[in-house]
């Protein structure tokens, strides 16, 4: 059979089956000899003789009886084992029920349900990471004994793929003993019949004819009927362990995938759950602060444009202007010619002023002349 990643059906399993419990050339040519040397000595039985009669009749009761029995015991045996050992497996078995506990507990933990966000009164009462990580930690301990569940299921579910095999290898070989067995018995039939009829056409004894083909060739079809049946029963039995031992592979496959997949997703879950929520707060406070940010640039630019506003009026208003300046010359000016004309006019009288103070000086002088020639004299 060649590699493939196809599942094989039922069909296919059973083909695989025949293919392998064929006998190949060098044994159907052994049996074809057999044969040949079986059906020589009926066809040449001397019906006189009670003792080869008997011998030949015997063969025949006997013919895949060992074989028969032995398939039957081994199914009959294969009915409880398979049932018991399939009911690891089943819906209530130790693994399906871990699989299933573990799914419960992974969905009741997956954090994308989770309202990390939430606000209001219980937003502010409980924190909804610090509340999850405390589920979290609950349900760590019950997942790790799950695992061991598992790992203990998974370890039985091997050790009975390994007696599966094991009986599926004994019925196997009892399979091609009945292959073998079924062969020699139609090619037995054939020859049986093709000689019957030569031995009619040739008119030979009609006792022994009826002898051969009533208690040798009837009862050896019949054996090969059952022997057929049998087969088929062999058959249903190899595929039915074919099919419990694929399972329990599935099986395994399914706990190693939940121990390495879906516990490992599970833990990076949780992991990146909290890191998105310690984000989240970071880019609160960052947009908090950008906000406020913003709010004080906009006030400063208010300020900045209310303020300077003030000040270029100020600066406006506190100029002087055209006219004031007009007015301003004018009144200089009419105090300057004011004050020219009140120089002009004041310089004579300032002459007569001085000359009247001159005068006043010099009898000033003579009184004091006056007095100090008195002063002299003693008088």
């Amino acid at each position: 059979m060649s590699f493939t990643m196809e599942i094989p059906s039922q069909k296919e399993i059973q083909k695989v089956i025949e293919e392998e419990i064929k006998p190949v050339p060098a044994e159907v040519a052994e049996l074809q000899q057999v044969a040949s040397s079986n059906v020589e000595m009926i066809m040449n039985l001397d019906l006189e003789s009670l003792e080869k009669r008997k011998e030949i009749l015997q063969s025949i009761d006997g013919f895949g009886m060992n074989t028969m029995r032995s398939s039957s015991e081994k199914n009959a045996l294969l009915q409880v084992s398979v049932g018991h050992l399939s009911k690891t497996g089943d819906e209530g078995g130790q693994v399906a029920k871990g699989l299933t506990e573990l799914h419960m507990q992974l969905k009741d933990l997956d954090p994308s349900v989770v309202d990390f966000a939430k606000t209001g009164f219980l937003g502010k009462l409980f924190n909804p990471l610090r509340a999850y990580f405390l589920k979290y930690q609950k349900a760590d301990a019950v997942i790790a004994d799950i695992v061991v569940s598992l790992d203990k299921g998974r370890a039985t579910l091997r050790n009975d793929n390994t007696t599966l095999e094991i009986e599926q290898q004994s019925l196997r070989e009892l399979t091609k003993r009945l292959q073998k067995e079924i062969q020699l018995g139609m090619l037995m039939d054939e020859s049986i019949d093709a000689q019957i009829e030569a031995a009619k056409v040739r008119g030979e004894d009609p006792e022994k004819v009826r002898f051969i083909t009533e208690e040798v060739l009837f009862p050896l079809r019949q054996r090969v009927m059952d022997l057929q049946q049998m087969l088929v029963v062999n058959q249903q039995g190899i595929m039915a362990i074919e099919v419990v031992i694929r399972n329990n592979k599935e099986l395994i496959r399914g706990v190693d995938r939940a121990k390495n997949v879906t516990i490992s997703a599970l833990k990076i879950a949780v992991t990146v759950a909290s890191a998105l929520y310690n984000q989240k707060i970071v880019l609160q406070k960052i947009e908090l602060l950008n906000r406020t940010t913003n709010d004080l640039i906009a006030g400063t630019s208010k300020m900045l444009k209310d303020q300077g506003t003030a000040i270029q009026k100020q600066a406006y208003e506190a100029s002087i202007s055209v006219d004031t300046m007009k007015q301003a010359f004018t009144d200089v000016l009419s105090a300057l010619d004011s004050i020219s004309l009140y120089k002009q006019e004041a310089l004579p009288r300032m002459r007569e002023t001085i000359g009247q103070f001159r005068e006043l000086a010099e009898t000033g002088e003579q009184q004091i002349q006056r007095l100090e020639k008195g002063q002299k004299l003693g008088l």
